[in-house]
């Protein structure tokens, strides 16, 4: 199988995330270890001060680092999450969570999330997450 087509397959099974699909999320990998999640937020995401909810907000951050560090087809699962919450955010506003491969060693990897509204580029919350890689390919090499 070609690079193009692995790639492909990685890509079909991570669209397959039934909460991402639930919430109306669009995952995207732009590359091995890169990932976005684009959610428009409506009335039913928010809390009682009409603020996104931080569960939506860790929730896509959460989906972008699951798509990149399972982008490399192998089963990798969360070790470690810690976020920053730093600004609301409202019905209506377009937010996009980017996850960065920041280090990939051989059993574990490091992400760098940044959630922002896709429309004024403000920062809304920030992640780092860490990942451990099992022995097992949903995607073989």
């Amino acid at each position: 199988m070609n690079n193009t087509a692995r790639q492909q397959k990685i890509n079909d099974h991570i669209q397959k995330d039934a909460f991402a699909n639930y919430l109306g999320a669009k995952v995207e990998i732009a590359a091995p270890g890169h990932s976005r999640v684009f959610l428009t937020i409506t009335n039913d995401m928010t809390n009682f001060h009409g603020t996104t909810h931080g569960g939506i907000i860790f929730s896509i951050s959460d989906m972008a680092f699951a798509a990149a560090c399972n982008s490399h087809g192998k089963v990798a699962v969360a070790l470690n999450v810690s976020i920053c919450f730093l600004k609301p955010s409202y019905p209506g506003d377009r937010l996009v969570a980017e996850a960065k491969e920041d280090h990939s060693g051989r059993r574990t990897s490091l992400y760098d999330i940044r959630i922002t509204n896709r429309d004024t580029g403000e920062l809304i919350a920030k992640s780092q997450d860490q990942a451990y890689r099992m022995n097992e390919w949903f995607v073989p090499e």
